[in-house]
């Protein structure tokens, strides 16, 4: 079994991803030693202030427009308790049980840092729901991504008091139940500890982990997919001359130029046609490296944003022990307890917003060579890149298909984060939609995976047409791992079984390890 410790600052994309993957029976999360210290010494400072008389918000407080109204002492147990349940008001389908999960670990990440003023018992109880492969149900509509991911993050947490519903070994139930199933007991929330679940970013931030990690490997598909074209249509390789590239030399255009010169090397089709006096290719082939870099671009740039929040604390307020200010905060023991923004997703809302427009404009010219796929006075292949045209459609209602994906990606392309809307009576008047971004994100990706796997089958079934001639060495690879699931189609059929499988092997990384195998690493 692996360990990962958590120590508030050191989770990565890769370890995101890969726990996302792991069977909570293979992997165990630990508290650091060092983090717990620090978590005990901020948790000995919060119950120290609470049992005081000043007003402390999140502490013995009410929240939002509420912050003004003190709290008896009595009944700030039950505070947390109320702000839990009625926060619990979210909608739609829930998150998947991979998202679910990087979201838990995520929030126990922020809590580690020592800052949120939490018992370490609390980490404890989280860590124990992932360890125990206990999974809250959380519904993934309800958060304005300020404040917070505050409705989602409260479904979350209601688990862990025995509330709400959550799956176990894979079985939807009630909390209390899969908690007493899993041999857990329920958490009794102290000062502060209710809010120091809710107050944060980890919803946004773990939908938009998963769908990063996935699209940083339909990159390198985008390209694969190109080639294959390329080759099908008898394209001409000059456009990824390294020579054109160093003249305008931005990273991720050279980047895709030199992949697609590796995958057609050696490339039999090519040379048939050699000298044949082609000169330019459309567009969508022909720009491919500017087209694929930008978004490449778009896309990447997402990763530093994300490993940042992840390791960031997004809870509010902030607990700054005397330790920490040097003995000159404005607080008891001259520490202090400090309200700010950093539950303000606007980091991650603008990430991805912009992801989701480079990987729209993935689909989008995908979706175009597809179209000169199935065009004879484009390709020089059959119509619809089917021997009997006509009699049967071939290709036809996959290419529209793919332009009905590539229109609502167009739709959903419309940044979030510019459509913020005031909430909780004003007080909270700038929000950034950040689950709403990385939800639409994720539906464009989905989208955009499809539509590739809809250009693969197309410029495979075109390839077809060229045998015995071969591709170059990485299209080829591709082609034939595709048609070893995959046969040509002589006749028509219902391609979606042909798309489902094109698109398991590109979730399964499949046809990249194919293709790597045999030119190595892409970009």
């Amino acid at each position: 079994m692996k360990t990962l410790i958590l120590d508030g600052k050191s989770l990565s994309l890769d370890i995101l991803s890969a726990f996302s993957k792991t069977p909570h029976h293979q992997i165990r999360v630990e508290l650091d030693s060092a983090a717990r210290k620090k978590v005990i010494q901020s948790r000995e400072y919060v119950l120290r202030l609470a049992a005081g008389d000043a007003a402390i918000y999140g502490v013995n407080t009410g929240f939002g427009l509420l912050s003004d109204v003190k709290i008896p002492k009595e009944k700030l147990s039950q505070l947390q308790l109320n702000l839990l349940r009625s926060h619990a008001c979210g909608v739609g389908e829930p998150l998947s049980l991979a998202e679910t999960r990087v979201a838990l670990l995520l929030r126990a990440n922020t809590l580690a840092s020592g800052l949120s003023g939490c018992s370490a018992e609390l980490i404890d109880s989280i860590l124990a729901l992932l360890n125990k492969g206990v999974t809250p149900w959380i519904p993934e509509q309800g958060s304005v991504g300020a404040s917070g991911d505050l409705a989602p993050l409260a479904h979350m947490a209601l688990v862990l008091i025995g509330e709400g519903r959550a799956y176990y070994q894979e079985k939807l139930t009630s909390g209390a139940e899969a908690l007493q199933a899993s041999g857990l007991k329920p958490f009794a929330l102290g000062a502060k500890e209710g809010l120091a679940l809710i107050n944060g970013t980890q919803i946004m931030t773990a939908i938009s982990a998963l769908v990063l990690a996935e699209a940083r490997e339909l990159l390198k598909i985008a390209d694969i997919a190109c080639a294959m074209s390329l080759e099908a249509v008898r394209g001409t390789a000059k456009a990824f001359h390294p020579a054109i590239h160093a003249a305008r030399p931005h990273k991720e255009q050279i980047e895709v130029a030199e992949n697609i010169r590796h995958l057609l090397t050696k490339s039999a089709i090519a040379e048939s046609h050699r000298g044949c006096g082609k000169v330019q290719d459309p567009y969508s082939f022909r720009c491919v490296p500017q087209v694929h870099g930008a978004a490449r671009k778009q896309i990447l740039t997402a990763q530093p944003t994300i490993e940042t929040e992840a390791n960031s604390v997004t809870d509010n307020p902030l607990v700054f022990v005397p330790e920490l200010l040097n003995g000159k905060g404005d607080g008891p023991e001259g520490g202090e307890i400090i309200s700010g923004g950093n539950f303000h997703g606007e980091y991650i809302a603008m990430a991805m917003d912009s992801m989701a427009i480079g990987l729209a404009e993935i689909a989008n010219i995908s979706d175009l060579r597809v179209q000169k796929l199935i065009n004879p006075n484009m390709s020089g292949l059959p119509a619809f890149l089917t021997p009997d045209p006509g009699l049967n459609s071939g290709m036809m209602i996959v290419q529209v298909a793919a332009a009905s994906l590539v229109s609502e990606n167009k739709i959903l392309s419309h940044p979030a984060s510019v459509d913020s809307i005031p909430t909780s009576a004003d007080k909270e008047d700038h929000v950034s939609m950040g689950v709403t971004a990385a939800r639409k994100a994720r539906q464009i990706m989905k989208n955009t995976r499809n539509v590739l796997a809809m250009e693969l089958l197309c410029a495979a079934q075109g390839l077809d047409f060229l045998q015995p001639l071969k591709a170059g060495e990485g299209a080829q690879a591709a082609y034939e791992k595709i048609r070893s699931r995959v046969k040509t189609a002589s006749v028509d059929r219902a391609f979606h079984e042909d798309i489902t499988i094109i698109h398991d092997q590109i979730v399964g990384g499949e046809i990249v390890a194919a293709v790597e195998s045999k030119v190595g690493s892409l970009h």
